[in-house]
């Protein structure tokens, strides 16, 4: 496995909508790989492939230390409740932001095995999906942030 290099704000492929996957393929395999790596590395939460520079539909998340998850294709289909809090990216270092998130989602996804799931989420689980699944439209955390922080910011508090 590979630590692969994370894209940062201001690259224009972080706008851009990714396509599907079409395919759980060897190389599929060993990005999903490659990316939780490369997301723990980091010490990030969520990461998805356009933010390892690959236009795919795929994201891995590790809410739960020790259990990371694969969502490929990922269509969130319904959104319950409101939560504010406060959300960082590994493609916008050094800054963080408050943004509203639903706090309950029914998303519909392929595993890296390519078995379709249809699962409820909540709570952080719930945020890191709707954040990743905004990175797979070409939408930043900073484009719903409705306040900003520094670490100093977050420090004092």
């Amino acid at each position: 496995m590979a630590i692969l290099n994370i894209v940062k704000d201001g690259d224009e492929l972080l706008r851009k909508k990714s396509r599907p996957v079409e395919a759980i393929t060897p190389r599929i395999e060993a990005l999903i790989g490659d990316m939780i790596e490369t997301m723990r590395k980091a010490n990030g939460v969520g990461l998805a492939a356009v933010q390892v520079g690959i236009l795919r539909r795929l994201v891995v998340i590790e809410t739960e230390e020790g259990n990371p998850r694969c969502f490929i294709n990922p269509v969130i289909s319904e959104r319950k409740g409101s939560d504010e809090g406060v959300e960082g990216c590994l493609s916008v270092p050094g800054v963080w932001g408050k943004v509203e998130r639903p706090s309950e989602i029914t998303i519909t996804y392929m595993d890296e095995k390519g078995v379709t799931h249809t699962t409820v989420e909540t709570e952080l689980a719930a945020r890191c999906l709707c954040h990743e699944c905004d990175h797979l439209d070409g939408i930043l955390f900073k484009d719903k942030a409705t306040e900003f922080f520094s670490r100093e910011d977050l420090e004092e508090e």
